[in-house]
């Protein structure tokens, strides 16, 4: 089978097809077609459902184009590995699912199911729990929605906020610069901004208080309105902070509380908020869980080589 694909804006086919046409030769491998250029787009060859899905594939990445955002190698593999492992799952459904973000991020894309189900939990949901290990997007994807909130005008401002373990409740009262202080510990925060902001919008931002990144200890006393608010590593809140955090929520705001309850920085001996509101608030109907599994972990596929040769080497003894 052939089929001809008219790509008309020819000055934009650079960010899909790639350097050297890299993307081009991605597809050909991973769907088994040929692909041929021409002048007016391209010829799709090799059996019909791989070139219709080919074709499929092609009109979702133009919708990255169509917003100046370069296709990359990632955008297409976990496309189609989505697209192939899911039957309630197309590239129209994936193509609807994309988080504008501001002018330098610009598209943001859910690379798993679960993702998928926590942007839609979010959309849906005033309070939503995201539940899961290290790289599931728990995080980054839970800023894309509230950078892409406050660019809609849905919220009026964001706030971030992290357990600072060790300094614990006492912060407030310790000398010096507060900000030196606690700022290993909202770091990763600022870094997923700037991935999606440039950096002096988010420093206009916050100094005008539009964004908020602070410890979870300078929640106390507050009611938050009109906020997006994102608590994250929230396995290191205590019980009676977890209830302090979740009883701020004001009018018009929607938060957002992910961690992971198996790498709490507590003390043995203490419970974790975020398990425990697992297990108290789980029947509201309200609120929503998405747990993520080590399935919706989204890395390099050079870091799921390595780990997999450990795991080989260790006849399969450590899980990662």
């Amino acid at each position: 089978m052939e089929l001809r694909l008219q790509l008309d804006n020819n000055r934009d086919l650079q960010l899909l097809f790639g350097r050297h046409d890299l993307n081009l030769k991605i597809i050909e491998k991973e769907l088994g077609v040929r692909i041929v250029r021409f002048e007016q787009g391209i010829k799709i060859i090799g059996p019909d459902p791989q070139a219709q899905k080919t074709q499929e594939l092609f009109h979702y990445l133009m919708t990255f184009v169509e917003k100046g955002k370069d296709v990359k190698k990632a955008d297409i593999v976990y496309a189609l590995r989505l697209v192939e492992k899911e039957k309630a799952i197309d590239f129209q459904r994936l193509a609807k699912e994309k988080i504008e973000v501001s002018v330098k991020g610009g598209l943001i894309t859910p690379k798993t199911r679960g993702q998928i189900e926590y942007i839609e939990a979010i959309k849906t949901h005033d309070l939503v729990f995201c539940i899961g290990p290290a790289g599931t997007g728990k995080t980054y994807l839970a800023i894309a929605m509230a950078v892409n909130a406050l660019k809609k005008g849905l919220v009026r401002r964001i706030i971030l906020t992290r357990p600072a373990v060790e300094a614990g409740e006492s912060l407030g009262f310790l000398p010096g610069n507060m900000v030196e202080k606690v700022l290993p510990y909202l770091r990763p925060l600022y870094d997923a901004l700037y991935d999606m902001m440039e950096p002096d919008q988010v420093e206009q931002y916050s100094e005008q208080g539009i964004i908020e990144i602070a410890p979870l200890a300078f929640m106390r006393g507050r009611t938050l309105n009109e906020a997006f608010v994102i608590l994250d590593e929230a396995q290191n809140s205590r019980p009676d902070q977890m209830k302090m955090f979740l009883t701020r929520m004001g009018f018009d705001s929607k938060i957002v509380v992910a961690g992971d309850v198996t790498q709490s920085d507590l003390p043995a001996s203490e419970n974790n908020g975020l398990a425990e509101a697992d297990r108290f608030l789980g029947n509201i109907p309200e609120i929503k869980f998405i747990h993520l599994t080590s399935e919706d972990t989204v890395r390099h596929e050079l870091v799921q080589k390595i780990i997999g040769a450990y795991e080989q080497t260790n006849n399969g003894s450590h899980k990662h």
